[in-house]
């Protein structure tokens, strides 16, 4: 008994959206930092089930890809999310919106 694709896509497409509205919404740099995060998760499920369902190993080297990419990139924006907060003493995107520190 196999889960059928359209199980996958549809949470895929309810993570995606719960990312996409948390980004829009939030105004702390660490959620928004999360909300891409899932977004990227979102798209890697949806990936991996196309990959799956066509027998194809491409899809989930595509995934490794990105989620490498996607540790960099937390290693990286929380460096920089550190470094604002250290300097402006405040996380709110409203209040950093100037790049001079």
């Amino acid at each position: 008994m196999t889960v059928p694709i359209a199980y996958y896509l549809v949470l895929s497409a309810i993570l995606f959206s719960i990312g996409v509205g948390a980004f829009l919404v939030k105004r702390n740099i660490i959620t928004i930092f999360m909300s891409i995060e899932l977004m990227l998760n979102a798209v890697n499920l949806a990936f991996v089930a196309f990959s799956h369902q066509r027998h194809e190993v491409s899809g989930q080297l595509f995934v490794f890809f990105v989620m490498v990419v996607a540790a960099a990139e937390a290693a990286v924006g929380l460096a920089i999310i550190i470094a604002i907060f250290r300097a402006r003493n405040t996380l709110n995107v409203d209040q950093v919106d100037l790049m001079k520190l």
